[in-house]
């Protein structure tokens, strides 16, 4: 049995006063807030072309609005760990909801268009990484995938209803800018969500849950009534809850139920980048995000221009690789917590145990378990979608390959994602922003490619290419990290503490 670090003893504290329906409910309320970052940039895929004449541009700068989605993490997400969730989440989507009017209503301006959609992405691609760091404040590593599972499969609803609505909004309006009302309806409602039910979770504030928040810290049903607030899942006053607080006291000591009003420092999570573990890691989730990227914005090209589908067709395109994605959310998540309990037991721990010794316990190889597997399968199955598309198959088997390959993509992501998060617990905003940043601006630079290097080479070769690239440098990262991985995140953490 491995020996604990004295020096840095684990806490005898729950590590979450939150109850399984608290936990429950966050689980499906960050699924509905996500679809932020996935509907925002799929419900116009189908409609590519009309936008192109409505704004009398070309094509590939129309693709640019799509792609135009990364940076702002890398200043939310660190200061959601000093600040809190709460008000960074209220902070981001009253900018989208301001941009998203704003998209609706200018009609004809490119200029404008590219500034607002990067103001959309300012509020709008940050919910990710901010999804990320709740689930690493309220429940332990060994239960973290029972709440990513579902949270990203309701996530993955994006892909599948963006398009659909987009080209369901044409046909039914004739009007393209319906797609932006869209999209201010479900920032309203989402607003709403925000400021009425979701508490404050981050642990610089309200420690494990037992710290009672203050100000805008609080939901707005609790500050309008203090009854209400008693029962509130913060502030907890029945007697199992107060027996837990006078059990955590080394976690919530000093706690005050506010954050800090700060400048956050964007390179804390442009330096999590330059960890040799931590770059392997960010290939593997953004190496799966840059595939299903690429495939999706290539299908309005594929279903409409070779197989002469309409609008709402095209739209219906996409739902055999979304239903591929929402499979694989929910694999992923019994899968992730099934092979932690694994490597627990491998190393004689107790496969239920919420706190481990970080330096002892090999996170890489419990999250990484079984990717050599999928990673093989995905190579044959990439390439046969490029070469199945250049010969004009029959659209039942590019659709099928395309949901297997959605699968595929979306357990890779959530796995190394959570893997991430599990190396950096200090700094889980952080670390979710690095890894936003990461698959956005490598999705951006494929996806810009993508046309030119399909004229080059042609669908088949391209795809074939894409395949090699994703496999092979998955297989190599994942065979690293699981050599040297432990080793080198063990020597950093020596080097941070000492």
């Amino acid at each position: 049995m491995p020996t604990k670090d004295k020096s840095h003893p684990l806490p005898t504290s729950p590590y979450t006063i939150f109850t399984r329906n608290q936990t429950r409910f966050f689980t499906y309320l960050l699924g509905y807030l996500t679809l932020a970052s996935s509907l925002t940039a799929t419900i116009y895929f189908p409609l590519i072309d009309l936008l192109s004449n409505q704004y009398n541009v070309s094509t590939q700068l129309v693709n640019l609005t799509i792609t135009f989605y990364a940076i702002s993490p890398a200043f939310w997400a660190p200061l959601s760990d000093i600040l809190g969730r709460r008000p960074v989440f209220l902070m981001t989507f009253s900018i989208y909801v301001c941009a998203s009017l704003g998209l609706a209503l200018n009609k004809s301006n490119y200029v404008a268009l590219i500034l607002l959609r990067g103001l959309q992405s300012i509020g709008g691609s940050a919910v990710m990484s901010l999804a990320y760091a709740v689930v690493a404040d309220i429940s332990p590593h060994s239960e973290r995938g029972r709440i990513l599972g579902p949270m990203l499969t309701s996530t993955n609803l994006g892909p599948c209803i963006g398009p659909v609505i987009g080209g369901g909004a044409i046909l039914a309006s004739g009007n393209v800018m319906w797609c932006f009302w869209a999209l201010v309806i479900f920032g309203v409602v989402s607003l709403l969500f925000i400021g009425w039910t979701l508490p404050e979770t981050a642990r610089t504030v309200v420690g494990n849950g037992a710290v009672y928040p203050q100000g805008i810290w609080r939901t707005w049903w609790s500050i309008l009534s203090e009854k209400i607030a008693k029962s509130d899942i913060n502030h907890t006053t029945n007697n199992d809850f107060l027996a837990q607080e006078a059990e955590v006291t080394d976690i919530n000591a000093g706690k005050t139920g506010r954050g800090k009003w700060i400048i956050p420092n964007p390179f804390i999570s442009l330096g999590i980048i330059f960890y040799w573990d931590t770059i392997l890691i960010l290939w593997m989730a953004a190496s799966p995000y840059t595939v299903w990227y690429c495939i999706q914005t290539s299908l309005p090209l594929i279903y409409g221009n070779t197989y002469g589908y309409n609008d709402l067709f095209v739209g219906l395109c996409f739902l055999p690789g979304g239903a591929g994605v929402i499979l694989g959310g929910l694999i992923s998540g019994r899968l992730m917590d099934w092979n932690y309990k694994h490597t627990a037991r491998a190393i004689s721990l107790e496969s239920n145990s919420q706190l481990v010794d970080r330096d002892q316990f090999p996170f890489e190889k419990a999250r990484s378990r079984g990717s050599f597997t999928i990673l093989s399968i995905s190579i044959p199955l990439l390439a046969g979608y490029g070469w199945a598309v250049q010969f004009h198959v029959h659209p039942s088997i590019p659709l099928i390959l395309q949901a297997l390959i959605g699968a595929k993509c979306t357990v890779l992501l959530q796995n190394f994602s959570a893997l991430l998060v599990d190396i950096f617990p200090q700094r889980p905003g952080a670390a979710a922003a690095a890894n936003n940043i990461t698959r956005c601006a490598l999705s951006a630079a494929a996806v810009a490619a993508l046309q030119p290097l399909s004229k080059a080479i042609g669908r088949s070769w391209m795809f074939t290419l894409i395949a090699l690239v994703d496999g092979g440098g998955g297989l190599f990262a994942v065979w690293a990290l699981r050599r040297w991985g432990s080793a080198w995140r063990q020597k950093r953490d020596s080097g941070s503490r000492s």
